[in-house]
């Protein structure tokens, strides 16, 4: 492989018929051998995660690319938090890659730093927030988050594992600053006993995120206002209209989905928990489904032997994820032959720290 070689193009690869780029990304992926390793998150379209070397959900999917020391190229199909993760826990001589930049995350978008900044201080002045409140984000976030969390003693969740987090920082101090997904945060905490009146939402757009201070120091649980586009779009009335259409139906959701919608669900679970719920199911069993399309269709044709519905009527995929296509994979793919690498994702040192520490706390808990 030789750097000499001029940069390829991303432009024209849109000009290729689908085979082609099958056949040009497959051929890359081969002469990469184990230097490189693409990472497919399960929201990914077909076409992509279908070259995928390791599938999953973003946690999993960066500790899995951590144990491929030969790999110097982490390719993650998925979006930018997800590569930034790939980078802080992956060696020194690796290079996380996001084939396009524009796939990000809205709900990450909604919460950055100096607008936790300004709540963490603002809260301080009705209460003694270092020792009072414990700082959670979900690892739906930027990297930035996960180092305050890091620096103020709180730590990082997943779908999966938010029951747990939520007690450990109950144990270390009274209430805690859940964000960015409001859902998650409450639904986490209504399982756990807390009540709906002991949860507020802050509001980072109103003063004092448009809570008094005596809300502040009543709650338990203060939720960022945030929320997964895709998630939010799942209404207590579809779960409704699947029970009156089909008889015997279970649904299963995302807890990323609204409280009323988790209240009507008979399962509740991470992308992984989801999977393996439908597949270790009865043949012929009928299951909805809310979380993203790409998923459910997935599983929908992987599993003929049941009936598998998607949750909204109206279909609502991860346009940000969606945004990494075979022409993107292929281009990068192709520059990395020839040493160039296109769209690394590089967290800097300190930041990298202070997130590691939140991670590892995480990690402790599991």
């Amino acid at each position: 492989m030789s750097s000499s070689a001029s940069p390829v193009a991303l432009e024209p690869l849109y000009e290729l018929s689908d085979q082609e780029l099958d056949s040009r990304i497959q051929a890359a992926k081969d002469r990469l051998g184990t230097r490189m390793v693409i990472l497919g998150h399960h929201y990914q379209r077909e076409e992509v995660y279908k070259f995928a070397d390791l599938t999953g959900d973003s946690l999993k999917l960066s500790r899995l690319a951590s144990e491929r020391p030969d790999a110097e190229y982490i390719v993650f199909c998925g979006v930018h938090f997800m590569a930034e993760v790939a980078d802080i826990l992956s060696a020194s001589k690796q290079t996380a890659i996001l084939p396009d930049m524009a796939a990000g995350c809205s709900m990450a978008d909604m919460a950055d730093l100096p607008a936790v900044n300004a709540a963490w201080a603002e809260i301080g002045t009705v209460i003694d927030v270092e020792s009072t409140v414990t700082p959670i984000t979900y690892v739906n976030s930027t990297a930035d988050l996960k180092a305050f969390c890091g620096e103020h003693g709180g730590t990082v969740c997943t779908s999966s594992n938010a029951k747990f987090v939520l007690e450990w920082a109950f144990k270390q101090r009274e209430k805690v600053l859940f964000f960015p997904d409001q859902h998650l945060g409450r639904n986490t905490a209504f399982d756990l006993g807390i009540s709906l009146d002991e949860m507020v939402v802050w509001d980072p757009a109103q003063a004092n995120g448009g809570l008094t201070a005596d809300q502040i120091r009543e709650a338990k649980v203060i939720l960022w206002y945030g929320y997964c586009s895709v998630h939010q779009g799942f209404l207590p009335e579809h779960v409704d209209m699947f029970r009156n259409k089909v008889p015997e139906i279970k649904v299963v959701v995302h807890p990323e989905s609204m409280f009323e919608v988790c209240q009507k669900a008979d399962e509740l679970g991470s992308t992984e928990k989801i999977q393996q719920v439908v597949r270790d199911s009865a043949s012929g069993s009928k299951w909805v489904i809310g979380t993203e399309f790409n998923l459910v269709n997935r599983l929908k044709h992987e599993m003929p032997d049941k009936e598998i519905y998607y949750l909204n009527p109206t279909v609502c995929m991860c346009s940000t994820m969606f945004r990494i296509d075979p022409q993107h994979l292929l281009w990068t793919l192709e520059n990395l032959e020839h040493d160039h690498v296109v769209n690394p994702i590089r967290v800097p040192e300190k930041e990298a720290e202070l997130a590691r520490v939140a991670l590892d706390r995480m990690l402790a808990i599991m």
